[in-house]
């Protein structure tokens, strides 16, 4: 996958990412949202090992870049039944909370539906209001909220909310 628009780039993870990959998700300032405060505890060559095994039919990883610049990551899982599970985090934080969320999950959602995905889902943490705020000036519709579904790596009990979004429904941020 390659996706370009204006100076934003989505694109495969590739091994040369691993290192970068590795910072982020050892950073628990970065993964702290999806509970991970300290971090994941892993190395590159095990990133490594995860980008060989992605392909186009299952799930990729794939990085975030402005201006050539890697600034995030964002995935997306081949769920089935033409449904297609998505995430994504704006690691470096001086691209955080400038509109690009919305921009990047357009350029993404797009591809997914040009790919014959027929529906795209996610989930967040109930208390990350900000995200959810994003996915639904996408269009995407709460499915359920899983009251303390979850406990973080600190043993704090989490809740998360669910969404999904189908074509019919897509606000295309990258068109505007």
């Amino acid at each position: 996958m390659n996706i370009v628009h204006g100076d934003l780039c989505i694109r495969n993870a590739e091994s040369a990412d691993c290192a970068q990959l590795a910072r982020w998700w050892n950073d628990g300032s970065v993964m702290a949202h999806a509970g991970f405060p300290g971090g994941l505890g892993t190395t590159a060559e095990k990133i490594q090992e995860q980008i060989q095994k992605d392909s186009d039919e299952t799930k990729r990883r794939l990085i975030i870049e402005h201006k050539g610049s890697a600034i995030g990551e964002m995935s997306y899982y081949n769920r089935g039944n033409s449904m297609a599970e998505i995430g994504i985090k704006i690691c470096n934080t001086d691209y955080q909370e400038k509109g690009l969320g919305r921009v990047l999950l357009s350029m993404l959602i797009g591809e997914l539906f040009s790919m014959g995905y027929r529906q795209i889902i996610l989930d967040t943490n109930l208390n990350n209001t900000r995200a959810q705020h994003v996915y639904e000036m996408l269009g995407f519709q709460k499915v359920r909220i899983n009251e303390n579904s979850w406990t973080n790596q600190v043993g704090e009990v989490q809740s998360s909310v669910d969404y999904a979004l189908t074509h019919d429904n897509f606000v295309d941020w990258s068109a505007k």
